[in-house]
C-alpha cells in the first residue's frame, strides 16, 4: 500500500536558523468554532464589523485557500495538534460526553504539538475548548500542555452556566472550576492573564522562555447567545437585519472584541514583534443560523467547500509582509509543521503536515503535490456510524457527502461551487481518485477510535 505519510523535519535554512536562534518566536493560534469562511468584514461581508480580525489581515497574510481538516470540530482539532489526518490519530468524528454517541478517542501514540515544542524550551497553554477527551489520560495537561484553563467538552448548552448535559466540564488544569461570566469573556480574560503571567516570569529569568498559546473560543457555536449589549449594537447599526442574523453577528463581533483585547495585551507587553499569530476556524458555519460561507456550497457537517473552507490569517510583524495574500492551498494540520519550523524544532516527526513558513516569510514555495483527505464519522439515522469523506487532488474533488449516496466528482477550477457532478463523464479521474480514497480509508482503519 502506498504510504501518504510524509517525514517532517524542520529543514531550516542556515540564515533562518541564525536569525531566530536567539529569539525563537512566541506563537498564538486562535481557533473560532463554526465561523463561516466569509463571516468577517475584511472578506467583504458588509453587514458585519470585525475590526480586530481585519487588523490581522491588514498587518499580516490572508490565505484564500485554507481548509479545515474536517467539517466538524474534534477531527480538525486533532489534526491541528498532531499534524496528521484525524482518523490516523483515532479522531474521525466528534468526541462527546455520551459514550453511545461519541466517535473518536485520541490515540495514546499521537504526539501533540506542545510535546515537540517542550524540548525546544517552549511553555505551552490552552485556553478555551479542548474537545479531545473528557477523562484521563486525554486531558490537556496529560497530553503535553503545561497549563489548561477552559472547557473539556464539545459545546456548552449555555454560555453563562457553561454546562453540557447538566455536567460541568470547566477545568483549571485538572481541577473542576465554576466561573461566572460569558464563556467568550472568560476565555479572553484567561488568555490575556496567561500573557501577563508569562511576561512576569520572563522578567525574572535571564533568558526569556518562548510560549505557545492555543486560544480555542466556543463562539460562534450554538446556542447563539451573545451578550445583550452586543445584540443592541448590531440592531442599531443594521435595523433591517433578520433576528437570526443579528444574533450570530453579535456573537462573532463579541469574539472579535476578545481577539482585539489579546492583540492589545500583546502590544502593551511589547510581545507583538516576536509573536506569530494565526487565526482560523474548525469548520464552516451553519447556514440555518445565518452564517456566511462565501460563495461556496453547503455548510458545517458537509464535505462540500462551504463546510471545509475556513479563514486563514497570519500575522508576524517584520516577518510577514503587511496586507499580503496567498493562493497557496493549506490545511489545518499544516499549522503543526509551520509552528515546529518557526520554533526551530529539528527532531523528525512522522506527520502528514507541510510547513508553509516560507510562504509566510515571502519566499517562493510551490504547492506540494499531495492529496487532501477529509473524513467524518457520525451516528444517527443520517450516518449510521459510518463515514463521509472528500479527497482533493489538484483541481479535482471526490465527495461522499452521505454514506448512503454515490460518490460525486467536481472540478474545483471550473466549478468551484460544485454544481456539476462529473462522475459519469470523467471516468478515468473518478476511478483514480476512488482508488486513492479507498487507500486512505484503509489507513484510517488501522487506528482504533473507541477507548478499549
Amino acid at each position: 500500500m502506498k504510504s501518504f505519510t510524509f517525514l517532517f523535519t524542520s529543514f531550516c535554512a542556515l540564515s533562518f536558523s541564525l536569525a531566530f536562534a536567539e529569539t525563537p518566536p512566541n506563537v498564538i493560534v486562535i481557533l473560532a468554532d463554526d465561523l463561516g469562511r466569509g463571516d468577517y468584514s475584511a472578506f467583504g461581508t458588509k453587514d458585519i464589523s470585525t475590526p480586530n480580525i481585519d487588523r490581522l489581515c491588514r498587518e499580516g497574510m490572508t490565505f484564500h485557500n485554507f481548509y479545515a481538516n474536517s467539517c466538524v470540530c474534534s477531527p480538525t482539532r486533532a489534526a491541528l495538534l498532531t499534524g496528521k489526518v484525524p482518523d490516523r490519530v483515532g479522531v474521525p468524528g466528534v468526541i462527546r460526553h455520551t459514550p453511545d454517541n461519541s466517535w473518536g478517542w485520541l490515540s495514546p501514540q499521537a504526539v501533540l504539538l506542545p510535546q515537540i515544542l517542550s524540548p525546544a524550551g517552549y511553555h505551552s497553554a490552552i485556553v478555551g475548548k479542548w474537545h479531545l477527551g473528557l477523562t484521563s489520560p486525554n486531558t490537556p495537561t496529560e497530553r503535553g500542555f503545561d497549563e489548561f484553563h477552559g472547557f473539556l467538552g464539545d459545546m456548552m448548552d449555555d454560555y453563562l452556566t457553561h454546562r453540557r448535559g447538566g455536567q460541568n466540564f470547566m477545568r483549571k488544569n485538572l481541577d473542576v472550576i465554576d466561573p461566572k461570566g460569558h464563556a467568550t469573556d472568560l476565555f479572553t480574560t484567561w488568555a490575556c492573564d496567561y500573557l501577563k503571567d508569562r511576561t512576569a516570569v520572563n522578567e525574572q529569568n535571564q533568558k526569556p522562555q518562548p510560549f505557545f498559546l492555543y486560544v480555542a473560543y466556543n463562539a460562534p457555536h450554538d446556542p447563539i447567545q451573545p451578550p445583550p449589549e452586543w445584540v443592541d449594537k448590531v440592531r442599531s447599526r443594521q435595523p433591517e437585519m433578520t433576528e437570526k442574523r443579528v444574533g450570530l453577528v453579535a456573537l462573532i463581533e463579541h469574539m472579535d472584541d476578545g481577539i482585539g483585547q489579546l492583540l492589545q495585551t500583546l502590544d502593551q507587553l511589547k510581545l507583538s514583534e516576536n509573536t506569530l499569530v494565526f487565526f482560523t476556524s474548525d469548520n464552516g458555519g451553519i447556514l440555518g443560523q445565518g452564517a456566511v460561507n462565501g460563495p461556496w456550497r453547503s455548510e458545517k457537517q458537509h464535505m462540500y467547500e462551504g463546510g471545509l473552507r475556513v479563514p486563514g490569517i497570519a500575522r508576524w510583524p517584520d516577518r510577514i509582509a503587511a496586507g499580503s495574500e496567498t493562493n497557496r492551498v493549506a490545511v489545518t494540520m499544516d499549522l503543526f509543521a509551520t509552528v515546529a519550523e518557526a520554533a526551530g524544532v529539528q527532531k523528525a516527526i512522522d506527520v502528514e503536515a507541510f510547513s508553509f513558513l516560507p510562504t509566510l516569510l515571502g519566499q517562493a514555495q510551490p504547492n506540494h503535490l499531495r492529496d487532501l483527505y477529509f473524513v467524518r464519522r457520525e451516528g444517527g439515522p443520517a450516518y449510521g456510524g459510518k463515514t463521509i469523506e472528500a479527497l482533493i487532488r489538484g483541481d479535482w474533488k471526490l465527495v461522499q457527502d452521505s454514506p448512503f449516496q454515490p460518490l460525486e466528482l467536481y472540478n474545483l477550477k471550473t466549478d468551484p461551487r460544485e454544481t456539476t457532478n462529473l462522475a459519469s463523464r470523467e471516468t478515468k479521474i473518478f476511478h483514480e481518485l476512488s482508488a486513492a480514497l479507498r487507500l486512505r480509508i484503509q489507513q484510517g482503519g488501522q487506528v482504533p477510535w473507541q477507548e478499549p
